[in-house]
């Protein structure tokens, strides 16, 4: 069945995940005569309800601080049970119960209850990542961790060791992976592999280094799709920037050598498309960018196994990993408004339940045809999520040129596949000889299903006067020599805010993931090595 199993690590995650998982329900069929591209058991699991009735929800693991799931509560209707009566117990005297005040629901999440039209959400309406949630969940899927509180100035969950200690101490005590992930584990039937969504820039990456690690323990052949997610260091405080950077420089040490593959994520730094319109401060905008990118990106590997544009991680790791060390990629996105579904007409194109087959030798590009010669390369898209800056114009290294190795691009559109161009096949012999010629390996799959446009995803996709209900979104995952340029911005951090007993230590490691990127090429920086 080739499921997926998401770990969900802290409020940055939680919030793009939520749009992920509210995405995935958006493609439930519900007759008979219609099927979805999508095979719904990759990253859903069937069970029974305390009613007898079946269920459907996601297997997650949501691991949060303490009030970090808002208004959410652990046992939901589909689980709900009356409780009987409790008698009195050994003490006689009178009881006094002490309750933290409840998080109310936001309209939004009342009307989804009471069945009514979704009331219109906004930045200032979504407080919490289930304000905006649309989905069920088991209750083994909500983990609260107790030990930190959300957003508190007291004890902050914000330095990476933080993490790294809190999670040796809870899976000393309870060891985490028997308790919460082996039962959604053992109830796949062929588990592809292992989604783990986390925050990079605070404790979270070090809770993150330390749970993988007793996962390559206990799965060690199973992939691991690893999304790290950083804030734009330029939106982040001169006086924590040097903790952040810190942080994520021991994230990338760590976490890069146990992924399979391993995609930082921030918003762009630089100016955004004109068609994007996003408030940076809201993490509801934000996760709703990133999310279209990621749930784009990995569409292939929940594609129905008959489907020639099927891809599971494995295979997506061996597109992009070309020379064995190189795991760490760089996403990009272009979001086409000319394939939309406007003013609430659809298009029939893009019926959820549509029959037409995806090629996966089919060109994706709204340009000539592309063959296997030395002159091609991978487009640049216009909103890259790779993060870049280092927060100091003094350890910038900027490269002349970007060398990629190995590209892995995927296209959603209403068109069907015969319309477009299609292109050679890359074959064990061609991908040997372009790897030894230093030329990029690129695979290209295109998909007639359409991003939708939920009315829990933000108005952040503008559409030039029309209702917008779905877009055409292009991505691009490739491994390339500007992993390098960042891992060394990171190098010249650690050499200048690490303490000296673990300074040299991450620096040569940093050093050596960075190495893997500039083989077999001219790096052609603007400067000198200091």
């Amino acid at each position: 069945m080739h499921e997926v199993l998401t770990l969900q690590l802290g409020q940055k995650s939680n919030y793009l995940a939520t749009h992920f998982w509210n995405t995935q329900e958006s493609y439930f069929t519900y007759t008979s005569e219609e099927e979805s591209l999508v095979d719904h058991d990759v990253h859903f699991r069937p069970g029974i309800g305390t009613d007898g009735s079946e269920t459907f929800t996601p297997r997650t693991l949501i691991y949060d601080l303490k009030g970090g799931f808002g208004s959410m509560r652990k046992i939901n209707a589909l689980y709900e049970i009356d409780e009987p009566a409790v008698g009195g117990g050994l003490w006689n005297g009178p009881a006094v119960v002490q309750r933290q005040e409840a998080i109310q629901q936001n309209e939004y999440q009342r009307s989804l209850e009471e069945g009514s039209t979704p009331t219109r959400l906004t930045p200032q309406s979504v407080r919490y990542w289930s304000d905006f949630n649309r989905v069920y969940y088991h209750p083994r899927s909500i983990v609260q961790l107790n030990e930190y509180e959300l957003n508190s100035s007291l004890a902050p969950f914000e330095n990476w060791k933080v993490g790294e200690e809190l999670f040796n101490s809870l899976d000393k005590e309870h060891d985490l992976l028997d308790r919460d992930l082996r039962y959604f584990a053992e109830e796949a039937d062929k588990m592809q592999g292992i989604q783990l969504i986390t925050g990079l820039d605070d404790a979270w990456g070090g809770f993150a280094a330390r749970y993988l690690e007793r996962i390559r323990d206990e799965y060690g052949k199973t992939s691991v799709l690893l999304w790290g997610l950083e804030d734009n260091v330029k939106s982040v405080p001169r006086e924590k920037r040097s903790i952040k950077l810190s942080n994520i420089a021991r994230s990338f040490s760590e976490l890069a050598p146990q992924a399979s593959v391993f995609i930082p994520l921030s918003t762009p730094s630089g100016s955004l498309p004109p068609y994007i319109k996003l408030i940076p401060q809201s993490d509801w905008h934000v996760s709703a960018l990133l999310a279209a990118a990621v749930e784009s990106a990995t569409l292939p590997s929940r594609l129905r196994s008959s489907n020639p544009c099927h891809e599971n991680f494995s295979l997506l790791a061996n597109s992009l990993n070309i020379n064995g060390n190189q795991s760490i990629a760089k996403l990009q996105m272009s979001i086409d408004q000319g394939s939309v579904i406007t003013n609430g007409h659809e298009d029939p194109a893009n019926m959820n339940g549509a029959t037409e087959s995806c090629d996966s030798r089919v060109n994706p590009r709204n340009y000539e045809a592309l063959s296997v010669n030395e002159g091609d390369q991978p487009r640049k898209l216009d909103i890259n999520l790779f993060p870049s800056e280092s927060g100091d114009s003094r350890v910038t290294r900027r490269y002349k040129k970007s060398h990629v190795f190995g590209e892995a691009e995927v296209a959603r559109t209403a068109k069907h596949p015969q319309q477009l161009s299609a292109t050679s096949g890359v074959d064990g012999y061609e991908r040997a000889r372009r790897r030894a010629a230093g030329l990029p390996i690129m695979q290209l799959r295109t998909v007639p299903l359409l991003f939708p446009l939920l009315d829990s995803f933000p108005d952040i996709i503008l559409g030039g006067g029309e209702t917008l209900t779905s877009v055409s979104v292009t991505t691009s995952l490739s491994t390339d020599s500007a992993v390098a340029s960042r891992i060394k911005n990171l190098q010249y951090v650690v050499n200048r805010t690490v303490a000296v007993d673990e300074r040299e230590a991450l620096a040569n490691s940093l050093g050596e993931i960075a190495e893997a990127y500039e083989e077999g090429y001219d790096s052609g920086t603007d400067e000198d090595d200091d």
